[in-house]
């Protein structure tokens, strides 16, 4: 989903944490990272996932806001072991949008149990919900063994992995920004403010999670929308095994504000603009125009934006049947002379396959060349 960062990028700042990374949603790069591929544990960062999957079944009708969850004693007494929960008692009947912004705001594993069981039934099968979802994100080192986080064996992800997980939240499911911008929630008569310190802080921060085991410290995913030299920027930071609950807010801040004064944007090409045209073979049309679905943007360090150049390469012969934003070649990226980054060429329109006898010229055609 995202490049890994251009041997040319600007260094950092320091940050203290064990590890960290910064991502670009709009460009899909990768600023910064340091450990961002070291096995940690998550702690209540594996609620992103369990949020996901609440959201999709929001999504396909599975759930609904005004739908009520009976809290199981499963639910209530995993609230009770730790600090993060939502105040909410057994057997009690609770609106799943209750339960969201226990979970999101407060941490609460006990809403979260309640929204894993009522999503899939029992908690173990929603456990392997988020296994199978980790997979299709092409997740390598992570692995959950619970829907809240709580230390166990084997449950396991890793800086890189977790910015997957809210950036597919983000993009899949932007509506649950209205939850992770949340910054307070009362139930049951507690009131309890986000961990998030920097919802508190910057206005620009809107979202997302807090995490914190004695084995994995202090973790914050953060992410920020700004508007820089008149582009809408939106940065997703991950910073792992802080000390304490302000310095991962405070490295968390460095981290986006380097990312936003640190580089320019350059907008290359508009979604669905064309940047070349190809010849296609055995389809109903001979050509196809060639580009991306979604504007293609670069972030580059500050000043360098005039030194961008872009150079395409096609899987030549091209071959109908085509879709609409098939990947059918590269998008080459280079600064000056530093390779910056490759992004895919898609088909702008779908060219089905001509009759029979069209391919059959189109074959001896090729066959000739």
């Amino acid at each position: 989903m995202f490049s890994q960062p251009a041997v040319a990028m600007p260094l950092p700042p320091e940050i203290a944490a064990r590890a960290f990374i910064l991502q670009d949603m709009g460009s899909r790069q990768t600023l910064a990272a340091r450990n961002a591929d070291t096995p940690v544990e998550p702690a209540s960062l594996t609620k992103l996932m369990s949020a996901y999957l609440v959201f999709q079944a929001l999504q396909n009708g599975k759930l609904s806001p005004t739908k009520e969850l009976t809290i199981s004693d499963r639910a209530w007494r995993t609230g009770m072991n730790g600090v993060s929960r939502s105040f909410m008692e057994v057997n009690n009947r609770v609106k799943v949008d209750d339960l969201i912004k226990g979970m999101v705001v407060q941490n609460g594993n006990d809403a979260t149990v309640a929204l894993a069981e009522g999503v899939a039934g029992s908690v173990e099968a929603f456990v392997e919900m988020m296994n199978r979802q980790a997979q299709v994100f092409g997740l390598k080192a992570t692995h959950f063994a619970n829907p809240e986080g709580l230390s166990t064996r084997g449950h396991v992800s890793t800086a890189r992995e977790l910015s997957i997980i809210a950036a597919r939240l983000l993009t899949d499911y932007p509506q649950a920004l209205a939850y992770f911008s949340l910054k307070e929630f009362s139930y049951n008569g507690y009131r309890q403010l986000s961990r998030n310190l920097l919802l508190h802080r910057d206005p620009t921060v809107d979202g997302l999670m807090t995490g914190y085991t004695d084995a994995a410290g202090y973790g914050l995913v953060a992410t920020a929308h700004r508007t820089a030299q008149g582009s809408e920027r939106r940065l997703i930071s991950v910073v792992l095994g802080a000390v304490s609950p302000e310095t991962r807010a405070n490295e968390s801040q460095k981290l986006l504000n380097w990312g936003y004064s640190a580089f320019d944007v350059v907008k290359l090409f508009d979604a669905n603009q064309s940047v070349a045209t190809a010849r296609v073979w055995k389809g109903q049309s001979g050509t196809v125009r060639l580009g991306a679905t979604q504007p293609v943007l670069v972030v580059v360090p500050r000043g360098q934006g005039r030194t961008v150049q872009t150079s395409l390469t096609r899987n030549d012969p091209l071959t109908a049947p085509l879709t609409r934003g098939q990947t059918v070649g590269t998008l080459t990226i280079t600064l000056g002379n530093q390779p910056w980054q490759t992004l895919p060429l898609q088909a702008l329109e779908a060219v089905p396959s001509a009759g029979w006898l069209g391919r059959m010229w189109d074959a001896v055609r090729l066959g000739i060349q």
